[in-house]
């Protein structure tokens, strides 16, 4: 339990960190830290929060980022270039963000009178095209030089090998995340099943990219903050990585699309179009570190997901056509 601690999220108005910051509010200050290009914490009920302080900010500005983060007890690195489209559009922008603004924050946490834990932000990208049950120690992919896709895992794992040097070498005490397709409510910009679940929702097509058979195993995002949580805390986490996500939640994407007009009873039409990037076949984690360590495990089935999620999305269309 996290309580009377002022929690510092960077990128903490997007999908997971407002969600994150939400489940801190009621017996922590949060010190909520975004440039708001992805703005899911508008849409939250707590968005007025009085233990909630949002600074419009970008973590490359390191002067900036130093002084919003000052008397922080726990730092919390989301913010991020992500989603394929938008790594593929810029993705020189995408590795200054991701390596020099992850930099920055690390920099500015280590110059903090004391800090209780760091938390960072990886990606699943790192295992690369196949993996199959990975763990935090197998070795991690950097796919073609050249191929645009890749540099978003790059400078991610650029974030983690740096992380673990200040914990290794300036006793900073961080954490690595890694999460695996984690989908919910409030998820904005890119992303499989939010897209599926809105489309379905209308009853509009769906379109598959590829043939369909690529494999995921999908995180709700409630999953994902209950073990952001027990990494904020659990004196295990220090000077670790781990793998998050829900290894029972595995589908294809065809699979996957189905399984969503099944759920919420769609009359959507599937279609298949072809793939204009390299695509990661087969991402499935192997939990079992987060579990014996922290005594983290999943606890939302894919189903079950899918409702909550269509849920909020109805609720979203329903607010904007009465406005």
């Amino acid at each position: 339990m996290i309580e009377g601690k002022n929690i510092f999220i960077t990128g903490g108005a997007g999908f997971i960190g407002s969600t994150l910051a939400g489940r801190l509010l009621q017996s922590n200050q949060v010190t909520v830290y975004d440039n708001l290009s992805r703005n899911s914490l508008k849409d939250k009920s707590f968005a007025e929060h009085p233990n909630l302080k949002l600074v419009q900010g970008d973590i490359l500005d390191l002067e900036a980022l130093s002084v919003a983060m000052q008397g922080a007890d726990v730092v919390v690195h989301c913010a991020a270039i992500a989603g394929i489209d938008t790594v593929i559009k810029s993705p020189t922008q995408t590795m200054h963000v991701n390596m020099i603004g992850s930099a920055n924050v690390l920099e500015a946490a280590s110059k903090l009178n004391r800090v209780d834990r760091v938390v960072c932000f990886s990606t699943s990208e790192v295992f690369g095209q196949q993996a199959f049950r990975s763990s935090e120690t197998d070795a991690t992919v950097m796919g073609a030089v050249g191929e645009a896709r890749w540099t978003y895992a790059v400078s991610k794992l650029a974030e983690e090998h740096l992380a673990v040097a200040y914990y290794k070498e300036k006793w900073l005490p961080t954490t690595v995340v890694r999460p695996f397709n984690v989908y919910g409510p409030g998820q904005v910009g890119e992303g499989a099943i939010q897209i599926f679940i809105k489309r379905a929702i209308a009853n509009q097509p769906i379109q598959v990219h590829g043939d369909g058979s690529q494999i995921r195993a999908w995180c709700y995002v409630d999953d994902m903050v209950d073990a952001v949580l027990l990494c904020m805390g659990h004196p295990e986490a220090v000077g670790e990585s781990f793998n998050i996500g829900n290894q029972r939640d595995v589908i294809t994407i065809y699979g996957l699309a189905n399984a969503i007009v099944r759920v919420l009873d769609s009359s959507s039409e599937i279609s298949f179009v072809p793939k204009p990037w390299v695509d990661v076949e087969l991402r499935i984690p192997d939990v079992e570190k987060a579990k014996r360590l922290l005594g983290f495990h999943a606890k939302i089935d894919l189903e079950e997901g899918i409702r909550r999620a269509a849920a909020f999305y109805r609720d979203q269309s329903q607010l904007a056509a009465s406005e």
